[in-house]
């Protein structure tokens, strides 16, 4: 079980830049998936960007956040962080971190932890 507690979120001006950090909380921290989501009034929550675990390193970024977000993690902190720079009013929204790791009791399935979200509004 992991806890999961954004912060970061703030009123940024466009063209601005924003760091998002996720702290957690637990055991075996460095197995786990994580993704930032976000999710704007009236849309879908969609996957911003994601970095694997000690298995299989690797990041993905959305088309739409490609080569403005860089994602990291400290796995000796507990950390994930999202540096987000050249803010459009598009990245308005509540951003939530997720962590994942595979079921111990299901095969093919994943165990979810979310965190609260922290919100991120552009706009001048």
């Amino acid at each position: 079980q992991l806890q999961l507690v954004e912060s970061g979120g703030t009123l940024v001006q466009p063209g601005g830049s924003l760091t998002l950090s996720c702290q957690a909380s637990g055991q075996n921290f460095q197995y786990y998936v994580i993704g930032w989501f976000r999710q704007a009034p009236g849309k879908d929550r969609e996957v911003v960007s994601c970095i694997g675990n000690a298995h299989a390193r690797y990041t993905h970024y959305a088309d739409s956040v490609k080569g403005r977000f860089t994602i990291s993690r400290d796995d000796n902190k507990e950390s994930i962080y999202l540096q987000m720079n050249n803010l459009i009013p598009d990245d308005t929204a509540v951003y939530y971190c997720k962590a994942e790791r595979p079921s111990f009791l299901v095969a093919d399935t994943w165990d979810d932890f979310w965190g609260q979200g922290t919100q991120v509004t552009v706009s001048s």
